[in-house]
């Protein structure tokens, strides 16, 4: 018996059209990276959905996902730990806020500390 199609997505993303004179047109859309003083940055602390674990959020990176994943990257370098890099935000395991929000100052960004 064939699976059942209820919605789009069951189809994996693919949207077929019957109309012949169609043409997808991709637009490879790059965000434009700001410079680091024009960046805002906030720093958070996070345990929600971690298992009690703490981790250092930073938020509000504009720019490409390559810039952000390279940040993103220099943090988890400095701070000796893992993470992740997505979204517009980045994520180190651990509680380094106060030695990224240094690290990222020197650099130029502007940071702001948020929440505890």
């Amino acid at each position: 018996m064939a699976k059942k199609i209820s919605s789009l997505e069951d189809l994996g993303g693919f949207v077929f059209s019957t109309n012949k004179d169609f043409e997808f047109n991709q637009n490879d859309e790059t965000e434009e990276t700001l410079n680091p003083n024009q960046q805002h940055l906030e720093a958070h602390l996070d345990k929600k959905n971690r298992g009690g674990k703490v981790a250092t959020v930073i938020k509000g990176f504009v720019g490409s996902a390559d810039d952000l994943k390279t940040l993103g990257k220099d943090l988890k370098t400095l701070c000796g730990v893992g993470g992740s890099a997505k979204d517009g935000e980045i994520i180190i395991q651990g509680n380094f806020r106060d030695k990224i929000m240094d690290y990222l100052k020197n650099k130029g960004y502007k940071v702001k500390r948020v929440g505890g």
